[in-house]
């Protein structure tokens, strides 16, 4: 019988040991995280004080911002810590806890991306029962059953992973709490565990993905019967600008989690896990603003508002 190995820290390899490097990804990661946090801040604070952004599509958004916030800080924050200082041990707990957040948020996102999807369809394809169906109770309950879904989702396979057992390793070879890196130093028997992480996942994935595509097939074929050009140009940016998040956050997850067993000696690519983790949730509020004449409306008005009141 092996005795189980009593594991309290783990030690984060991150992604270089040049000192020049360091710094540069510090600066990096440090800026994007801040526009990241000021950028989704932003949609955060006009969607609750601007009267013209209180809508259902408006509403998602807003809890879509406090996701993307909450999963960049969940991934970098540590990490800058860690440059900061030099320190990259992390605690068994503290490692449990990321894990846990950086997946629920994460998870959580793509169940909302899908509710997102089917507020556009019920906007543009069914716009006389659209404030009947997309009430604010029911856009609630929504969000509500996106967290929950996204909880039990990932709490089999984490509700095991407390039982693994390290042997020799404590070294986790990224820069920060994964499951793939975690499952590779661990001396137990990991096969139940990545199953059901792969079913889990190929499973949400494919269901949000056809969800998705229905709906945007159905808003495709409403819109180009639409008799007018400028109904068109009305209603195609809203749906561009989450077609383009939704594209940028599916492909981010095919990219860095489609890959063979994680006791298999596998490459991870570092550096685009970063990027993704810190570019993306900086993108997207300037995806919505941008693509947005709402959203950029209710910027300019209150600038000019903030203006007003630093001139009295």
């Amino acid at each position: 019988m092996r005795n189980r190995t009593a594991i309290t820290t783990f030690i984060l390899l991150g992604l270089t040991d040049d000192p020049q490097l360091q710094v540069l990804l510090f600066i990096f990661l440090l800026i994007t995280y801040m526009l990241s946090i000021t950028g989704n801040l932003t949609i955060i604070t006009l969607t609750m004080v601007d009267s013209h952004l209180k809508t259902p599509m408006y509403f998602f958004l807003q809890n879509f911002s406090f996701l993307e916030i909450s999963f960049t800080t969940a991934c970098v924050l540590r990490f800058l810590y860690s440059l900061s200082t030099g320190d990259r041990t992390i605690t068994y707990n503290a490692c449990a806890i990321q894990l846990l957040f950086t997946d629920l948020f994460g998870v959580t996102e793509f169940f909302l991306l899908a509710i997102m999807s089917y507020d556009r369809y019920m906007a543009i394809c069914k716009p006389l029962r659209y404030m009947t169906v997309m009430s604010n109770k029911v856009c609630r309950i929504m969000v509500i059953c996106c967290w929950m879904a996204a909880f039990l989702i990932i709490l089999p396979p984490l509700s095991l992973g407390f039982y693994l057992e390290f042997c020799d390793s404590n070294v986790i070879d990224l820069f920060g709490c994964d499951a793939s890196p975690i499952l590779k130093i661990s001396c137990s028997d990991t096969w139940l565990i990545e199953q059901m992480v792969i079913a889990s996942a190929v499973l949400t994935f494919i269901i949000i993905l056809i969800c998705v595509a229905l709906s945007y097939i159905y808003i495709i074929r409403t819109i180009l019967k639409f008799p007018s050009v400028q109904q068109k140009k009305k209603a195609f940016p809203t749906c561009s600008s989450h077609m383009i998040v939704v594209s940028i956050t599916y492909g981010s997850c095919i990219f860095i989690y489609v890959k063979p067993s994680a006791k298999e000696e596998v490459n991870i690519n570092e550096g685009v896990s970063v990027l993704i983790s810190s570019m993306s949730p900086m993108l997207n509020p300037f995806i919505y603003t941008l693509r947005n004449k709402q959203v950029k409306q209710a910027f300019n008005d209150s600038l000019r508002k903030i203006a007003f009141l630093l001139k009295k």
